[in-house]
């Protein structure tokens, strides 16, 4: 049977309705994951076309899978935080919901105080055991949507589990049933799904939870789970890992509608921030981030780096304030006591420092032809160069201009005679083994001792 597709405006065939293959040993993709060797990318040369959704936007889980791997926030830090994003996010609400844990006293005065606030967005959602007690709690206290886990690949269900996949299944739909009793909108995280049988399993599994929701005319929400980080973003690639192939095979198989899928990655592979776009390109509507991306392991899809990728792809940040994101940064070092990676794009104290002389020498010319954008602009945060032995004479007059900000008409040149003194006592500190990078304070006491006329003190 054919039927005409609304996005294609194409006749298309009727997709094949997958069953659940209820195996007695368990499919661990071994051809993929033979655990004593690196994962291997397999291709089968499939591609799925391209597909993203009029609207797409940023969901986050600092205070559920953010604080999985690491000491956990006071309820102080998480309001504090909680401000921040939303000031982040925008009139728009571009980060449209946070997770939190609902378990102890402290979470809930935390949802609490942040429910207080009044803010459209981020929305509050919850996390929470597939409990009916836990069910009636979120209900109690005003929560509309929580997260239910429904790890999905053999790996959970035979080894973690103990059960068959129809056991499995059944358990699942039942705590389902029990969320949209009490009419809570359920969030059925699909963990480790790019480990999981797809067809087998998978498809099957999210046909159920959609006629469910129509049966109940609740929305229930699909969260694509790479709890691992094996998925793939290279067309192509063979299923499970293809996160394009996941998402069309979600909406092409199940009929899951773009605006009810999420993506949520991890970064064991350096691919979150990839996959977390490819998700978006292939019909996700949401994608589910963390601040600085911390989470379990190798942590979660960062949230500022999901705000420049929506700016690129969108071509504006629609409301969204990116310089919030150094006043995260700021207050993660400060008032937390996070010490952020140096390198770290974005907020990483070196995300716009150069040490060598020849960048410096470029920056003096035309501060464009070595920043990656105008990061005064974008994030308040002037790009800086660090005094070392590669800096020369151009890194030396940067690094003055720069720290004393001085206008254009009182720009320090790179031949000038302090410029020139600063060079040659850095060069005698490198010539007697240092090995570290010259202090702000040791350069303030120089331009002191020259007692230069040509810089005010700041």
């Amino acid at each position: 049977m054919n039927k005409l597709d609304k996005k294609s405006n194409l006749l298309e065939q009727d997709p094949y309705r997958y069953k659940l293959q209820d195996v007695e040993e368990p499919n661990l993709h071994r051809e993929i994951y033979s655990y004593t060797e690196v994962p291997k990318i397999s291709f089968n040369h499939r591609h799925v076309p391209i597909g993203m959704p009029e609207d797409i936007w940023i969901t986050d889980t600092t205070f559920r899978d953010g604080q999985q791997s690491r000491v956990p926030y006071t309820v102080e830090q998480i309001v504090d935080l909680y401000k921040m994003m939303h000031r982040l996010g925008g009139p728009n609400g571009i980060i449209r919901q946070t997770e939190f844990f609902i378990y102890s006293d402290k979470d809930r005065e935390a949802v609490r105080r942040c429910m207080e606030l009044g803010y459209d967005f981020p929305e509050i959602t919850s996390w929470i055991r597939a409990t009916k007690e836990d069910f009636k709690l979120v209900k109690d206290m005003g929560i509309k949507e929580t997260g239910i886990l429904v790890s999905c690949s053999d790996y959970h269900i035979f080894k973690k589990l103990g059960k068959t996949r129809k056991e499995a299944m059944d358990g699942y739909l039942s705590v389902v049933k029990d969320a949209l009793e009490v009419g809570v909108l359920p969030r059925c995280h699909l963990e480790d799904i790019t480990r999981a049988d797809y067809y087998g399993f998978v498809v099957p599994f999210v046909n159920e939870l959609m006629s469910l929701s129509k049966e109940a005319n609740i929305p229930i929400k699909i969260r694509a789970c790479d709890t691992m980080g094996y998925g793939i973003s290279l067309p192509g690639v063979a299923m499970p890992r293809s996160v394009s192939g996941i998402i069309y095979g979600l909406q092409h198989y199940s009929d899951v509608p773009s605006e009810l899928l999420e993506w949520h990655g991890h970064n064991d592979f350096y691919k979150a921030v990839i996959n977390a776009t490819t998700a978006w390109l292939y019909g996700c509507c949401a994608v589910n981030c963390s601040l600085l991306g911390i989470g379990e392991r190798t942590g979660n899809v960062p949230l500022e780096a999901m705000v420049f990728e929506y700016a690129s792809l969108r071509g504006s940040f629609d409301g969204m304030d990116p310089t919030v994101i150094t006043e995260i940064a700021e207050y993660y070092e400060k008032e937390i006591g996070y010490n952020i990676p140096l390198m770290t794009p974005f907020v990483g104290k070196n995300f716009n420092l150069t040490r060598a002389g020849i960048h410096a020498d470029g920056l003096l010319k035309d501060e464009e032809i070595y920043n990656v954008f105008d990061t005064k602009t974008l994030l308040n945060r002037s790009v800086v160069v660090s005094v070392s032995n590669t800096s020369g004479l151009a890194g030396i007059a940067y690094w003055i201009n720069s720290y004393y900000n001085l206008p254009p008409e009182k720009a320090i040149k790179k031949n000038d005679p302090l410029v020139i003194y600063i060079k040659e006592w850095v060069d005698k500190e490198y010539s007697c083994c240092r090995t570290t990078s010259i202090s702000d304070e040791e350069l303030e006491y120089l331009i002191e001792e020259y007692k230069s006329d040509l810089v005010e003190k700041k």
